[in-house]
């Protein structure tokens, strides 16, 4: 029996999927289906009820799933430590970010951790908000990067940095005279919004609401990118980060106005599950996401189980 056919199985366990564990283990479907038949011919006992219409484990298998969890944990921490004492820092990084923060924010932090440790591969997924929490969890990725985050008591959260909310408009619209406005002035303005389930939208109609200021929806999109487009061809006004427009100001495509009257902003954060250990190469990963490279465990990642 290996330690591979056990993760194989928490995955599975908690994934409740043959299709997700065979990806987060970069194997075939068959070969899960077969890990699983080998575990059980092994303690001599069904593992999984076998039913179409739901994924149950039995209580066999239930056992079998929260001590598989202590040594496949165990074990992860036995290697960290080896390569913590032989100061070597490899291996993967798999991550799962919302398209703001991995096109915009991502980048050059990804550049300095490759040429500090050009040994680690760091594989980078584009998802929505909901998609990277449920990546996290179900053991997908290994970090998440992600703005408003969610408390949750299954994750650690890795505070980032925070990015202003700005006011954007065509180059023509007559907002663009100005350097800055105050918030009410948005009022009944046709406006490009995020998705209600886009935690930015709901930040951002939090704000208005809160300031009893109303606007005219005209276009709703899932990220920032489709947001701009929308914008530079005046179809509305919207309000976004300001670190994802900066090209667009610079090309003067868009126009940015800072608000008066207030300050907001949006915060980052990276998600890891609280029963992650954490590699040396992630240790590393998230203090130059959160210190710009600060030597040394990430202060953060002191709370995992090493």
């Amino acid at each position: 029996m290996q330690i591979e056919s056990l993760k194989v199985f928490c995955d599975l366990a908690e994934t409740e999927s043959f299709t997700k564990s065979a990806q987060i283990n970069e194997v075939t479907q068959s070969a899960v289906s077969q890990q699983i038949s080998s575990l059980e011919r092994q303690f001599k006992s069904m593992l999984i009820e076998r039913s179409k219409k739901t994924f149950r484990l039995t209580r066999e298998g239930q056992v079998l799933y929260e001590y598989s969890k202590q040594m496949i944990n165990l074990y992860d921490t036995l290697h960290s430590r080896i390569q913590e004492i032989r100061d070597i820092v490899s291996g993967s990084i798999r991550v799962a970010t919302i398209y703001s923060i991995g096109l915009h924010d991502l980048p050059p932090y990804i550049k300095r951790f490759l040429k500090s440790y050009p040994t680690v591969n760091v594989h980078v997924e584009y998802r929505r908000s909901n998609q990277v929490y449920d990546d996290v969890l179900g053991n997908a990725v290994d970090i998440g990067l992600v703005a408003y985050p969610t408390r949750d008591n299954r994750l650690e959260v890795v505070a980032l940095r925070r990015d202003r909310l700005v006011v954007i408009c065509h180059p023509q619209h007559h907002f663009a005279k100005s350097k800055s406005l105050r918030l009410e002035q948005i009022s009944g303005q046709r406006f490009v919004s995020f998705e209600p389930d886009i935690p930015t939208r709901k930040a951002i109609d939090k704000i208005l609401r809160d300031r009893q200021i109303e606007v005219q929806t005209v276009m709703e999109f899932d990220n920032v990118e489709t947001v701009k487009r929308a914008v530079e061809i005046d179809a509305g006004i919207s309000i976004v980060p300001q670190g994802t427009v900066a090209q667009e100001v610079a090309k003067q495509t868009l126009v940015q106005l800072q608000m008066e009257d207030a300050e907001f902003y949006r915060p980052l954060a990276a998600i890891y599950k609280k029963s992650k250990v954490l590699s040396p190469a992630m240790k590393q990963f998230l203090a130059i996401m959160k210190d710009g490279g600060t030597a040394g465990v990430v202060t953060a990642a002191a709370k995992a189980k090493t």
